[in-house]
C-alpha cells in the first residue's frame, strides 16, 4: 500500500511530467528531470504502472498509457507513462497545455500479472474477481489489457470482463474460451479529486484492489 505521501508524490509526478512535456522546453527523456529528484524510496522501486487522463467534469477518458510489467522505476516508468497518455494514445489527439486545468489524472500501480488457471471456461469466469482483478489476454501474438477499474466503470460481470479483454485485444469475444492465455494483476489507484489537481498536504483519492509503453485501457 502507498502512504499519502507516496500518492501525493505520484500524483505530483506524473502532472509535472506532461507540463514539462508540453511546454517551451520539452526533456527528450521525460524521465530525465526526475532523475536526481527525492523522492519516497518506493520510486526506486520497479512497478508495472499505468496514467489515465480523464476529462473533468464528465468524466469521459483522454488518454490511457502505461506498463504492465515491473521493467522500470516508478521514477522513470511513471513520468513516460503520463507524457505518452498526453502525446501517444492513438485514440486521441495529443493533449494541448490549455487543457491540463480540465484533466484529472488517474494512477495505478499494479502487481505483477499471474497466469488464471482453469480446466473449464466457468472456473476461469469464477476465479476472475471484479473490482480486484485486472486483465491481460493473449493469443496469437495479440494481447489486450483492462485494468480493474474498468469493469466497474463498465457494470460487467466476469464473463464480460473476459470478452471486453479479448476485444480489446483484437480477439473474438469468448477467445479465453479457446485457448487464449489470460492473466491478472491487481493495482492501486490513485486519484486527483474532481477539481482536477491534488491539494498540497491533503489526500489523495485512493481505492486500492479496484479499480517500451505498453497496451492501453
Amino acid at each position: 500500500m502507498l502512504s499519502n505521501d507516496e500518492r501525493r508524490a505520484a500524483l505530483s509526478l506524473s502532472r509535472r511530467a506532461i507540463e514539462r512535456a508540453l511546454g517551451p522546453d520539452p526533456a527528450t527523456d521525460p524521465a530525465a528531470p526526475f532523475r536526481a529528484e527525492a523522492l519516497p524510496r518506493v520510486f526506486d522501486e520497479r512497478r508495472g504502472v499505468f496514467v489515465t487522463l480523464k476529462r473533468v467534469p464528465g468524466d469521459d477518458l483522454r488518454g490511457c498509457i502505461g506498463y504492465p510489467l515491473p521493467v522500470l522505476p516508478l521514477r522513470s516508468g511513471l513520468p513516460r507513462a503520463a507524457v505518452a497518455a498526453a502525446t501517444e494514445d492513438p485514440r486521441f489527439r495529443p493533449v494541448r497545455a490549455s487543457e491540463l486545468p480540465r484533466l484529472a489524472i488517474e494512477v495505478s500501480v499494479l502487481t505483477v500479472p499471474v497466469p488464471v488457471r482453469a480446466a473449464r471456461p466457468r472456473d476461469l469466469v469464477a476465479a476472475v474477481k471484479v473490482g480486484r482483478d485486472g486483465l491481460i489476454v493473449e493469443a496469437g501474438g495479440s494481447s489486450g489489457l483492462l485494468l480493474p477499474q474498468v469493469a466497474v466503470e463498465m457494470g460487467w460481470t466476469a464473463e464480460e470482463f473476459l470478452d471486453g479483454a479479448c476485444e480489446k485485444a483484437g480477439l473474438e469475444r469468448g477467445a479465453w474460451r479457446a485457448g487464449a492465455t489470460v492473466r491478472r494483476f491487481e493495482a492501486e489507484v490513485v486519484r486527483e479529486p474532481p477539481a482536477g489537481r491534488a491539494a498540497p498536504g491533503g489526500d489523495a483519492d485512493v481505492t486500492p484492489g479496484d479499480g517500451p509503453p505498453a497496451p492501453r485501457t
